[in-house]
């Protein structure tokens, strides 16, 4: 099972690559854990300066972006 986190504070583009994100794992067909980091510092230890960021198994993949769900199942 592939882990995704979006990391921001909760905003509109956070909510909208959370959803893509489960899109992109019913495309892929995988499972995959999805979870919100919200918390300032735990962004921060990612040393990510813009949000929304997408990290998938521990690794930044993309910050300041919202991916489309297509784009997001090529990452994973």
């Amino acid at each position: 099972m592939k882990k995704i986190q979006i990391l921001g504070p909760g905003c509109t583009k956070c909510t909208k690559l959370a959803a893509n994100a489960t899109e992109a794992a019913k495309l892929a067909g995988i499972d995959v854990e999805i979870e919100k980091v919200t918390d300032i510092q735990g962004i921060m230890g990612y040393g990510v300066m813009m949000t929304p960021a997408l990290v998938i198994d521990g690794q930044v993949k993309t910050v300041g972006k919202v991916l489309s769900a297509e784009e997001i199942r090529k990452l994973l």
